[in-house]
């Protein structure tokens, strides 16, 4: 279906093509390493610097932006890229066309004082107003009265979706974070793995992942396949992805809090450099010690600290395969980080969840 357009009929959930999904990532999971290393990684900045990419956000949208509040809060965009080129094409499963599409946001709030954290992931097929934009190429993109979420990002790449998000909004985006998966999984298994529960035995041939109900370790893989994961829990919507994504997140803010005890000035090196050659950012955070003075502004904020929630959704009645807006209620949690207070429990009450919450704890 065109990201434009909705179907006329069909009123129960199909099944999705087998065209590969995106992850999740948690800006943490990269920003986080370092932190760990501290002042002890300072004599690497210079190579380290180099792996970096960035966009500059602020060049491509201009000032026709929300208000730069300066409260002491930080709003980020953190989104997970499925490009089809390089190491990530076979993990994507698509051609090496070098497209990419961002099937995964999560727009994070970081409290003033930095010891708390409200997360709201945003489905990728949430139905949205895509206003126009310029992208970091300068070219320019018209607006869609109705379109998916993600098709920001495949339209017009960082700047599109920085603009879709502040659109939707009415929150100026203060830093940028993309990560590939394939970055991910290599991430993943250099922090050691990361350790998760599942309550429910979880099989999904689409994700390759096949976990029995108990205590696991996962390995990169198993880390992708369980965030790429639909078929094997829930309703088998995007909506019960994203609560496993952010089950696993929890988790993975608690594995990197662990690396502190390294001591091996190459795993810390090795990490870094990992972490940098995967995470792509605006341009504020484009080296070493941006990002590095970035992390330590989070470093207090656990697991524990982290309110996540997703945006308020109904099924699209048109088509079960696509998501609506719950105005009202989007706006209640808009509102309250705007504000920088708590989300409140009544913004997502009786919305679409997908069934999957508790079926994997950290």
């Amino acid at each position: 279906m065109p990201a434009e357009s909705t179907p006329e009929s069909g009123h129960r959930r199909k099944p999705r093509s087998k065209r590969r999904k995106a992850l999740v990532i948690a800006a943490w999971s990269a920003a986080g390493v370092f932190v760990l290393g501290g002042t002890g990684l300072g004599y690497v900045y210079f190579n380290l610097n180099d792996n970096i990419k960035s966009v500059d956000i602020d060049q491509a949208l201009g000032t026709d932006r929300p208000l730069d509040v300066d409260n002491g809060s930080q709003d980020i965009l953190v989104l997970g890229s499925d490009t089809r080129s390089g190491s990530n094409k076979e993990l994507g499963g698509g051609t090496d066309d070098g497209s990419a599409r961002s099937d995964t946001a999560m727009v994070v709030h970081v409290y003033e004082g930095h010891k708390k954290a409200s997360v709201v992931s945003i489905p990728r097929d949430t139905l949205v107003p895509r206003p126009a934009c310029t992208d970091s190429e300068g070219a320019e993109h018209d607006a869609a009265s109705l379109a998916m979420f993600n098709s920001a990002y495949s339209t017009g790449g960082a700047a599109c979706a920085v603009k879709t998000v502040e659109s939707m909004t009415g929150i100026r985006m203060d830093h940028y974070v993309e990560v590939d998966f394939s970055g991910f999984q290599k991430l993943i298994d250099e922090l050691g793995g990361v350790e998760v529960t599942t309550t429910k035995d979880i099989s999904d041939k689409e994700s390759h992942l096949d976990l029995e109900a108990g205590t696991h370790r996962l390995t990169g893989k198993q880390a992708l396949g369980l965030v790429r994961t639909r078929h094997g829990v829930g309703d088998g919507s995007d909506l019960g992805r994203i609560q496993l994504q952010q089950a696993f997140i929890k988790a993975l803010v608690e594995q990197v809090k662990d690396v502190g005890v390294l001591t091996s000035p190459k795993k810390l090196y090795d990490l870094a450099d990992t972490a940098t050659k995967t995470v792509t950012t605006d341009s504020d955070l484009a080296s070493v010690k941006d990002l590095a003075s970035f992390a330590n502004g989070l470093k207090g904020i656990g697991s524990s600290q982290m309110n996540m929630v997703t945006l308020p959704v109904q099924y699209d009645p048109a088509d079960g395969n696509r998501v609506l807006v719950e105005k009202d209620k989007a706006a209640q949690v808009w509102e309250a980080l705007r504000n920088d207070r708590p989300i409140p429990k009544s913004a997502t009450k009786g919305t679409a969840s997908g069934d999957a919450k508790g079926v994997v704890t950290s």
